[in-house]
């Protein structure tokens, strides 16, 4: 591999860059262990003229939410003609759209929570569903913004207060107690599924549960029964199908164990976390990949019109 040219892409321009630095760090020493040469790559809105003057044999995605995430760095790297991982622009779009997500996934035979889209100001009015449910920015990712309406509550104001950065679009979705479950798909197959547990001291598995050491432990493979085990990985691939994926995504899920039914599916990352304390690498550990293996899938994976 001495001769291919990687440029980890990493930074960004969202809310999620902190997370993208770590999992660009952890991705570049990987890659540096298999023989690549490695470029660093902190992308700004110069991107096109860096990459364009660096000359990578491929480009490693290893940005977080939008810009990154959301078919805009995938449509340069196409423009480019250079060779990139994970999802293309449509999958990628598409997936870090939860609404349209949700409705494609559906049609596939993945369960989901019922839900409704509105203009986080529509709020004022009162509850768009039975309490108690959950209030998600369309488009964002490690759950910024996310706000749990519980029994009781009115709206939050800080959803529609004017430092409000998540954009107006917003989605309301039953609350389903339980357990929080995850599931990775690379290369076509569907990987071991994980319970993700917060600490006692996190309401939910939100960004400082996700990302702080500590803030959570990860469970693998998760002790569920077989039959919620398997459609759990049905449903991750599935969804990773229908949506167009390509690489390594993951997708979330609850479950109530209380009511017997299936888990329900939250949402599918086209770019997961690579950090210490993220899951792809625990997940990928479970299924017997180490890190570097899944490093090297990424990257022997790269091409362009994905």
């Amino acid at each position: 591999m001495a001769e291919k040219h990687v440029a980890v892409l990493m930074g960004g321009l969202s809310p999620e860059r902190p997370v993208s630095l770590a999992s660009g760090k952890a991705c570049a020493g990987a890659l540096e262990e298999l023989g690549y040469r490695v470029s660093s790559v902190d992308v700004g809105r110069d991107i096109a003229l860096r990459l364009a003057e660096l000359k990578p044999d491929l480009a490693f995605n290893a940005l977080h939410g939008p810009f990154g995430e959301d078919g805009t760095i995938q449509g340069i790297l196409e423009y480019l003609q250079i060779p990139y991982t994970h999802s293309g622009v449509l999958a990628s779009a598409l997936a870090m759209d939860k609404a349209a997500a949700k409705i494609i996934a559906a049609a596939a035979g993945v369960h989901i929570a019922p839900s409704a889209v509105m203009n986080r100001f529509d709020l004022r009015a009162g509850h768009p569903l039975p309490l108690p449910y959950v209030v998600k920015p369309v488009r964002e990712g490690s759950s910024f913004g996310v706000v749990i309406v519980r029994e009781g509550a009115v709206p939050p104001a800080l959803l529609y207060a004017d430092d409000w950065r998540y954009g107006d679009e917003i989605m309301a979705e039953a609350y389903i107690p339980g357990r929080e479950l995850t599931c990775a798909v690379m290369d076509g197959k569907a990987l071991d599924v994980c319970e993700i547990v917060p600490d006692g001291g996190y309401s939910f598995y939100d960004y400082e549960a996700k990302y702080a050491p500590g803030g959570s432990k990860h469970v693998c493979p998760a002790k569920i029964s077989s039959n919620i085990y398997q459609n759990i990985q049905r449903m991750s691939l599935a969804a990773h199908c229908a949506l167009g994926c390509r690489g390594i995504s993951r997708s979330d899920f609850r479950y109530d164990e209380q009511e017997g039914l299936l888990p329900v599916w939250l949402e599918l990352n086209t770019q997961p976390g690579m950090t210490p304390t993220s899951l792809v690498p625990d997940i990928a550990r479970a299924s017997g990949y180490s890190f570097v293996d899944v490093v090297r899938f990424a990257a022997e994976d790269a091409s362009c019109a994905r």
